[in-house]
């Protein structure tokens, strides 16, 4: 397997993982809430379950943020390579390892590390469309393009 597509296997399985981490969460408050609507009632009770109701819409919405960025990583075609960077693209710069996709943490893969970031991103837009020996400065930092994989 080529350096890109371990990098893209690696962040595919984080974001799987990341989906079900969420599901089983939500899944437990869901059952936590039922079994606590057996036997209480007042107050505490009507407070606790809508605390559990915040919580629960926060993991939703992190469950639909994972799923997004999961449809984005299965639309790229990691086996793929490009002269101008587009989504998919590994980009080397300033002896960085960028990985244009979506926002995730930053990862080891062979002992390089690499930094996944959105194409929308003040980085990400400036690589965008751009090839080998572009450069460009964000925030007083000049930047060249090494290899665009």
């Amino acid at each position: 397997m080529e350096f890109k597509q371990k990098i893209h296997s690696h962040y595919l399985q984080m974001v799987q993982d990341r989906i079900d981490v969420f599901r089983d969460m939500i899944s437990a408050l869901t059952e936590d809430s039922k079994n606590d609507a057996k036997g209480s009632a007042g107050d505490k009770h009507e407070t606790a379950l809508s605390m559990m109701h915040i919580e629960q819409e926060k993991l939703t919405n992190k469950l639909k943020e994972a799923i997004t960025q999961k449809a984005i990583l299965d639309k790229i075609d990691a086996s793929k390579t490009t002269e101008n960077i587009i989504s998919g693209s590994l980009v080397k710069a300033n002896g960085i390892y960028l990985y244009v996709s979506v926002a995730l943490p930053k990862i080891a893969i062979d002992g390089i590390n690499v930094i996944a970031l959105s194409p929308q991103s003040p980085l990400g837009s400036h690589l965008m469309g751009n090839k080998v020996g572009f450069t460009f400065e964000i925030n007083k930092t000049h930047y060249t393009i090494e290899s665009v994989l």
